[in-house]
């Protein structure tokens, strides 16, 4: 009696974990908790899901624009008009945008007054001290200090000139491709 419920529960589970598998949800290609990069490729998908851009409502979003570009590399991929300035810039690589806009109906968060571990915009970088000199010369305050985590991954928290806060990092073992 006991082999047979166990055997059924165990259907179960395998007809559940067989339905998520399918549609792309559990990954078989490994027993790691963390996958791997290229175990996100979904070539037996006929439609691609891939985060595009994160969008945040900012006072000023013209100079927010130019200052990311000018002191990340970031470049505009498309901008608006006024009132809403809003403007989308990428990384170097083309991985990721960001949409920074100033919607004059709804207040802008005060960046400044929420903790960093709530909400902050993560760039993976070759060199923490470097870009943190550099950034801080450009107007950026310190948030957290640089720091190394128990995986090896160093990082540190600035805000930049706006309040928002901005995480540069460099993982120990990669977690993502990166262009």
């Amino acid at each position: 009696m006991i082999y047979k419920v166990v055997n059924q529960r165990l259907l179960i589970v395998t007809l559940i974990m067989a339905g998520f598998t399918m549609a792309g949800c559990v990954s078989v290609h490994t027993t790691e908790t963390h996958s791997r990069p290229s175990e996100h490729n979904m070539t037996h998908h006929a439609n691609r899901i891939r985060l595009e851009h994160v969008a945040i409502n900012v006072e000023d979003p013209v100079e927010m624009a130019k200052w990311y570009c000018e002191n990340l590399g970031m470049k505009i991929v498309r901008k608006g008009p006024a009132p809403v300035n809003m403007h989308f810039i990428s990384d170097a690589g083309g991985n990721m945008m960001l949409e920074i806009y100033n919607n004059p109906p709804d207040a802008v968060p005060d960046y400044r007054a929420m903790d960093p571990l709530s909400l902050h915009i993560a760039f993976m970088v070759d060199d923490v001290e470097g870009i943190s000199r550099k950034l801080v010369a450009a107007g950026a305050t310190v948030a957290s200090e640089i720091t190394v985590t128990d995986s090896g991954d160093k990082l540190t928290i600035l805000r930049d000139p706006w309040g928002v806060p901005i995480q540069f990092l460099k993982r120990a073992e990669p977690m993502l491709s990166h262009n």
